[in-house]
């Protein structure tokens, strides 16, 4: 399984009253690593949804191992996996450069909703995303 890293840097509005990055922030980080990966692999994520073909998340698992401060370097990383027929998961971590530690480890499932509404995974997806 390969897997596919961004590098990311903490900004000071990500932080809450705690000083550490909000859970909620979490999602943007790794939502924009696994666009990152679709377009690195040839798959443009905005030329499926002109061509009726949308890529939707139906599940997320988080678990939160550590926090994440202003300045902080960290790498979120991707890995496709297949789920069944009209799903695919993305593992995904994000990891803080300065020491190794792994912050988040994450599991989101999506599935694609062809124009009539139906669950359709394109057909070359999964195998575009794992060469």
């Amino acid at each position: 399984m390969s897997v596919f890293s961004v590098e990311f840097k903490v900004r000071d509005y990500e932080c809450d009253m705690q000083g550490i990055v909000n859970n909620g922030v979490y999602f943007n980080y790794l939502e924009h690593a696994r666009h990152e990966f679709l377009l690195a692999k040839g798959i443009d994520f905005a030329q499926l949804a002109r061509d009726k073909i949308n890529l939707v998340v139906v599940r997320s698992e988080m678990d939160y191992k550590a926090s994440l401060t202003s300045g902080d370097v960290f790498a979120v990383t991707v890995a496709f996996e297949a789920v069944s027929k009209v799903r695919f998961g993305f593992r995904q971590q994000v990891v803080r450069e300065s020491d190794g530690k792994v912050v988040l480890d994450g599991l989101v499932i999506g599935t694609a909703i062809n124009e009539r509404g139906r669950p359709a995974i394109p057909e070359g997806f999964a195998e575009r995303l794992t060469a």
